[in-house]
């Protein structure tokens, strides 16, 4: 008896009838009711979210930006929502509403879009008042568990898609800030330039000052040196002029020699008048100096007053007062008393100087005409007592003026400290406010100032600072081709497992027969291949055509199924051949098992320790991840070894049944009458 003979003696036996014809018919549809129904109930869930009701509260009033624009995001996010048309948003009053619409199961969920939305958006460009803007989702996992998480999603696109936008905004608004500070740092340096240029105008006004002062300094020392010599002089005139009143006086008492006297007399009268003319001359040039000296210090003030007005250090009026403040101060110092003083006294030295010419013609008169010398003499006398009056008032009030020049000259030399004091502190000024103007053109320059395209440039790279750049390598079309995979197989599996419900994974028949234990197992599990081919065909052909799931390789694809079939087929037959009836219990516990344990769903690396271990050796999950890479167009360096695998399952199986048939061959009270059947 060969192997071929047995298969078809079983299929014969199970297509014998119109019952037996259905119930092959129903075991091959098994993995399409299962499998392919249900990859079609979820083929696309995501693209029907909008049969979906949602409830949509907007409560925001607005606000007003720090730049005057008005903005509506609440609106602008309801609006982007509905034309998004994810879902079917429909608009709800009130909160209370929404909230009552999703506990009685009226919308899925609702989205609410506070009162205050917008003015917290705009808030960060308060420092003392920023505040994050709310969403406020309400769920109620009673309506769908699944449904909170693609809820999450939403909200967590619609958070970054408004953050992004706001923060865009935001950082426009900071960067034209720094236009804005380049641009008033840029004017502050060039008004920093022009007081620099005015500090520098004002320090070579002080240098022309401290220059003035200091001749002013030196003049008032000269002018102190020719009081000292007029106080000499008007020393020594005070003594001449009483030595001429003592002789005089002699001369009038003796009269003996009076035409040699008369003409001595006369010669000195002469020299006397001489000296006082040249005495009236130096007191009108020390007159002329004090002048010329105030004149220049005052036309030295004005000057120095003018290029202050022009460099913008002081104004007209301010230029105006100072220079009355120095009339002032001038009218009342002691070198205006000096001078008048002096001015008074060189009348008195002309006066004196008169009085000596005439002494000096009257002497000469004398000496021409003798007969009236008593009376000349008389009157010379008289002469020179005034002139020594007036000598000696002249030595007092020299004196005076000498004092009032020797504060001249200590005034001149304070002055004069002052203006070098002030030309340092103008070059101070004038390289401090050079290195300001510099230092502001520096940090102008530092400051950034993009212009619009720059802006727009920066402000998007602020906002979302990073981007994902997703390559996938291999990519599921839809939801239901991400599932594919692994309810294929579990589909397979179960179709499998449901056709030891009606079929013999070993015939008495053939176990009654004198053939090799091998060729009664193979026998005994063709029947089970050739029906799990047709599943797996039949299958593959419908999730393709009618659910188009368009596998990356659908030959290949195919074939793997045809593997996949033949291990599973060989594994089921041979555990449910050898342990019975228990078996079909084993078959549902590793139905299980890899059911939890294939990573069709989650990552197998999700699951807990224990269930890693079923992953390796049970088949299932090298199936999911051969498929994954087959319908998606991944690496198939795996199929080979995967493949080698299911070989590898096949003979496991194979020798599972050949072991049954060994044991069947001895029949016990057992074998007649089983304790279960199932």
């Amino acid at each position: 008896m060969t192997v071929l003979r047995l298969a078809r003696s079983e299929l014969k036996r199970m297509t014998g009838g119109l019952l037996p014809k259905l119930t092959i018919l129903a075991l091959t549809m098994v993995p399409l009711l299962y499998g392919a129904v249900y990859l079609y109930a979820n083929w696309d869930p995501y693209g029907n979210l909008d049969h979906l009701d949602a409830a949509l509260v907007v409560e925001d009033s607005g606000a007003t930006a720090s730049d005057g624009s008005h903005l509506s995001a609440g609106t602008k996010v309801a609006d982007s929502l509905v034309e998004g048309n994810v879902f079917h948003w429909v608009p709800v009053d009130s909160t209370a509403e929404a909230d009552q619409g999703v506990s009685d199961g009226k919308y899925a969920f609702a989205l609410k879009i506070p009162k205050d939305f917008s003015a917290n958006l705009v808030s960060p460009g308060s420092f003392d008042s920023a505040s994050k803007a709310m969403l406020n989702v309400t769920t109620n996992d009673a309506n769908n568990y699944l449904l909170s998480t693609i809820v999450d999603k939403l909200t967590t696109s619609v958070h970054s898609t408004v953050a992004t936008e706001v923060g865009e905004e935001t950082a426009n608004q900071l960067l034209t800030g720094f236009g804005t500070i380049h641009t008033r740092m840029v004017k502050a340096a060039e008004g920093a330039g022009q007081l620099a240029g005015g500090v520098a105008g004002l320090r070579d006004g002080t240098v022309t000052l401290h220059e003035g002062t200091a001749g002013l300094s030196s003049g008032a020392s000269e002018l102190y040196a020719g009081q000292l010599k007029l106080r000499d002089g008007a020393n020594q005139l005070t003594d001449g002029a009483g030595q001429l009143s003592s002789g005089l006086s002699t001369l009038k008492d003796k009269t003996a020699s009076l035409p040699t006297d008369s003409q001595t007399l006369a010669n000195g009268a002469a020299r006397v008048a001489a000296g006082n003319a040249l005495l009236n001359t130096k007191v009108q040039d020390v007159a002329a100096q004090l002048d010329a000296a105030d004149q220049g210090l005052r036309t030295r003030v004005i000057e120095s007053n003018t290029r202050l007005i022009a460099s913008g250090v002081l104004t007209q009026e301010q230029a105006d007062s100072i220079l009355a403040d120095f009339d002032a101060v001038a009218a009342s110092s002691p070198v205006a008393a000096a001078k008048t003083k002096i001015e008074t006294d060189a009348a008195q030295i002309q006066q004196l100087a008169d009085g000596a010419e005439a002494v000096s013609v009257g002497a000469a008169q004398l000496a021409a005409s003798t007969p009236a010398l008593r009376d000349a003499i008389q009157q010379a006398s008289g002469g020179a007592d005034q002139l020594h009056t007036g000598a000696a008032t002249l030595a007092t009030g020299g004196q005076a003026a000498l004092d009032g020049t020797a504060a001249l000259v200590d005034g001149a030399r304070k002055l004069d400290a002052g203006a070098a004091q002030l030309e340092e502190g103008a070059g101070t000024a004038a390289d401090g406010s050079r290195t300001l103007a510099d230092e502001i053109g520096k940090g102008a320059g530092q400051v950034p100032n993009p212009d619009d395209a720059q802006k727009s440039n920066l402000s998007r790279v602020m906002a979302d600072p990073v981007a994902v750049s997703n390559v996938s390598q291999a990519k599921a079309d839809s939801y239901g081709a991400g599932l594919a995979p692994f309810f294929l197989t579990l589909a397979l599996w179960i179709g499998i497992f449901m056709l030891v419900q009606a079929m013999r994974p070993i015939t008495r028949r053939a176990l009654a027969s004198n053939a090799p234990s091998w060729k009664i197992a193979l026998g005994g599990w063709l029947p089970f291949l050739a029906v799990s081919v047709v599943q797996a065909t039949l299958l593959t052909l419908v999730v393709n055509l009618a659910l188009g799931l368009n596998p990356a390789h659908p030959v290949l694809t195919w074939l793997f199924m045809l593997a996949a079939a033949m291990a599973f087929s060989a594994i089921i037959q041979g555990v449910v051949a050898l342990l019975g009836s228990p078996g079909k219990l084993v078959v549902l516990i590793l139905l299980v098992l890899q059911l939890v344990s294939s990573g069709g769903t989650f990552p197998w690396q999700t699951t807990p320790q224990p269930l890693h271990v079923i992953h390796e050796i049970l088949p299932m999950g090298y199936v999911v991840t051969g498929m994954r890479h087959l319908i998606y167009g991944a690496d198939l360096s795996m199929i080979v070894p995967t493949v080698a695998g299911l070989l590898g399952y096949t003979l496991l199986g194979t020798v599972l049944s050949t072991l049954a048939v060994r044991k069947n061959k001895y029949w016990t009270l057992k074998t007649l009458k089983p304790e279960i059947a199932v």
